[in-house]
C-alpha cells in the first residue's frame, strides 16, 4: 500500500488536574495536552489520523534547574521538527514511513543536543497518527495489522537476533480483552480519607485517597513512588502495605517506581537491603512486581551498574523506564542485569513492539524473568489513553498504571460534543458521573478494552477537532 503524508497540524488544550500529581521531582497542576492530526493518501485513497499526548515537564530531561516554560518549547520543538519533516513523506509500508522519520529526528535531535528519549517524542506523535490513519484505509484494528504484519515491520532490521521472525512468531494471536490498572500512588497523595484535609476534599464524587479508591475500583495492583530516602519511604511503605492488608486485597501486587533517585546501584542496594530488614517488608516483598528506573539515566547504563546487579543474590527485578532512549538501550540493559523495560506510547509504538519481541524472544531462551511493564504520566483520553490501551492490549501487557483518571476528572476539560461522541463509542471503557461528565470505567480492578480492540487504533469515535486552538511555531 502506498503511503503519503500531504497535510499535518497541531492542535492543544490547557487541561487542570482535580487533585496536585507528584511525581519525583515535578508537580503537575494543570498540562498542555496535544493533538496531531496528519492527511494521507493510502492507494488514491486519503484518510485521516490523530495522535494525542501531554507535555510533561521534568520527564524527557529531568533537569530540575531547567524552567518548566522551556522544557515544554523543546518539547514543542521537537514536535514541529517531526511534523516538517513529515510533510510529503511517502513510503510502501508504515514501517518504512516511520524509518525515515526516525533517522531524521535522530540527526536532528543529535544536532541540537536533545536526548533520544525527548527527540523522539515527536516521532512517536507522527507515528501514532500515522498507524490510526493506515488502520483506518486497511479497515483493520491495530491487533490485526499486527497479526498480519501488513505495518511491514522487519524486526531483525531492529535486533538482528530477531532475523527471520515477525510479530506474530512473539506476540499473543489476540489482544487482551482486559487488563489490571495498576494504581499510582503518587508522593503527595493521601492514603487514608482522614489523611485529606478538610480545605482539600473534592466534591466531584471521584475517591481522593488511596483508601476511597480501592473501595472504588476494587484495585489490586499499585505502583508506588519513592524518593530515595529511607527515613520517608520506609513509614509509607509500612502504611501502603498495612492498607492494603486491611482492606483484604489477597491478589495484591505492586511495582516500585524509583524516580530515578539515586546516583549509584550502590546507594540503591543499600538502601534496598535496608528496606529487606524491615519485619513488615517482606510481605510487600513477596508481592512486588519489579523496581522501575531506580537509577539517574546518567549512571543506570554504566558497565559498573551491570557488575553489581549480575553479583547481587538478592536483587529485586529491576527495569529502565527513562533510560530506554534509543533502538540501542534494550540489549544494553539486559545485558547488564536489568530484566526488561517499559512501554508507554510516547517512546515509541514500532519501537515499543520490536522491545516486546526482543522480551519474549530472549526469555523463551532463558529460565530468567523477562519483563515489559506498561506504564504512563497522567494519560488522558479522548485519543492518548485509548491508543495506549489498544497498544497495551496487543502487547499481553497485564498489568498497566493508569493514573490520568485519578489525577483529572474524566474528560470535564472537553465540550459535550467530544463528551458525547466518546461515550458513544466505548460505553465499556467510560461511564457518565453524577456530573455529567465520562470518567473511566474501572470493575474489579480492571478495564474493558471490547471497544477499544474494534477501533482502528483504540479511538472508535469521529471527533471534530476544529474547536482546538491551532498551534504554530514560536517565531525566532
Amino acid at each position: 500500500m502506498s503511503l503519503k503524508i500531504t497535510a499535518i497540524e497541531l492542535r492543544s488544550v490547557q487541561l487542570k488536574t482535580r487533585m496536585p500529581f507528584r511525581y519525583g521531582i515535578a508537580t503537575m497542576t494543570e498540562f498542555p495536552l496535544v493533538f496531531v492530526r496528519i492527511r494521507m493518501t493510502a492507494e488514491g485513497r486519503e484518510v485521516t489520523g490523530t495522535a494525542s499526548d501531554l507535555l510533561p515537564p521534568k520527564w524527557f530531561t529531568k533537569l530540575p534547574d531547567k524552567p518548566v516554560l522551556e522544557e515544554i518549547s523543546e518539547m514543542l520543538e521537537v514536535i514541529f521538527q517531526a511534523l516538517n519533516q513529515s510533510a510529503g513523506l511517502e513510503a510502501e509500508t508504515v514501517f518504512e514511513l516511520w524509518r525515515q522519520l526516525y533517522r531524521g529526528q535522530e540527526q536532528f535531535g543529535q544536532a541540537r543536543g536533545f536526548p533520544p528519549l525527548l527527540a523522539h517524542f515527536g516521532t512517536s506523535l507522527v507515528e501514532r497518527a500515522v498507524i490510526e490513519a493506515y488502520c483506518r484505509a486497511a479497515g483493520q484494528p491495530f491487533a490485526r495489522a499486527v497479526a498480519t504484519n501488513s505495518l511491514g515491520i522487519r524486526l531483525g532490521e531492529i535486533h538482528q537476533e530477531l532475523q527471520g521472525l515477525e510479530p506474530k512468531d512473539l506476540l499473543p494471536a489476540e489482544p487482551l480483552s482486559r487488563l489490571t490498572a495498576r494504581h499510582t500512588v503518587g508522593l503527595g497523595d493521601p492514603l487514608r480519607d482522614e489523611d485529606v484535609p478538610d480545605d482539600e476534599k473534592l466534591t466531584d464524587d471521584l475517591p481522593q485517597s488511596l483508601e476511597s479508591c480501592i473501595r472504588r475500583y476494587r484495585l489490586r495492583h499499585f505502583k508506588i513512588k519513592v524518593v530515595g530516602d529511607l527515613a520517608k519511604d520506609a513509614p509509607r511503605l509500612a502504611q501502603i502495605g498495612e492498607l492494603a492488608r486491611e482492606c483484604g486485597i489477597e491478589e495484591a501486587r505492586f511495582s516500585v517506581d524509583g524516580n530515578e533517585q539515586f546516583t549509584s546501584i550502590a546507594a540503591f542496594r543499600e538502601y534496598w537491603t535496608a528496606l529487606e530488614r524491615e519485619s513488615w517488608f517482606s510481605w510487600l516483598q513477596e508481592r512486588l512486581l519489579f523496581v522501575e528506573q531506580p537509577l539517574h539515566r546518567k549512571v543506570a547504563l554504566d558497565e559498573g551498574t551491570g557488575t553489581v546487579l549480575h553479583g547481587w543474590e538478592r536483587c529485586p527485578p529491576v527495569i529502565i523506564d527513562e533510560s530506554d532512549g534509543d533502538l540501542t538501550t534494550l540489549p544494553k540493559a539486559l545485558r547488564l542485569g536489568y530484566r526488561g523495560t517499559s512501554h508507554k506510547n510516547c517512546k515509541g509504538i514500532i519501537k515499543g513492539l520490536v522491545n516486546r519481541c526482543l522480551i519474549e524472544h530472549r526469555a523463551r531462551r532463558s529460565a530468567e524473568r523477562r519483563i515489559m511493564s506498561g506504564e504512563d504520566l497522567c494519560n488522558q483520553g479522548p485519543v492518548a489513553l485509548l491508543q495506549d490501551l489498544a497498544v497495551m492490549a496487543c502487547l499481553g501487557i497485564e498489568s498497566v498504571e493508569r493514573n490520568g483518571h485519578h489525577y483529572c476528572a474524566g474528560l470535564s476539560g472537553f465540550d459535550e460534543a467530544v463528551q458525547h461522541e466518546t461515550l458513544r463509542a466505548h460505553p465499556d471503557l467510560y461511564h457518565r458521573s453524577r456530573h455529567g461528565w465520562p470518567t473511566l470505567t474501572i470493575e474489579n480492578g480492571s478495564l474493558s478494552l471490547d471497544s477499544v480492540n474494534q477501533a482502528p487504533f483504540g479511538v472508535g469515535s469521529n471527533l471534530r477537532y476544529e474547536s482546538f486552538p491551532l498551534v504554530t511555531p514560536a517565531k525566532d
